[in-house]
């Protein structure tokens, strides 16, 4: 896995009000599925919702589906925040 310090994870925590043990939940749960899979996509994209308070449209929701299935997502994390 990603060796990520702290001060990444509080970069997150300030711009999503999420915390750094929700954050490795996710991620352990990340690992666990499969991710060119459709239903585990969208479980995941709502459960990152619910967790930040923000609400995502359905044509969103497939946008980024299609971006991870097509393996078309930035491979350097950092610049996602």
């Amino acid at each position: 896995m990603f060796n990520f310090t702290d001060n990444f994870f509080k970069k997150i925590e300030n711009k999503t009000n999420v915390g750094k043990d929700t954050i490795l939940g996710l991620a352990k749960k990340l690992q666990e599925g499969n991710l060119k899979d459709e239903n585990t996509l969208r479980e995941v994209i709502q459960e990152l919702s619910k967790m930040t308070g923000k609400d995502i449209s359905k044509e969103k929701e497939n946008k980024i589906i299609n971006a991870v299935k097509n393996d078309n997502v930035p491979k350097d994390i950092d610049k996602m925040f």
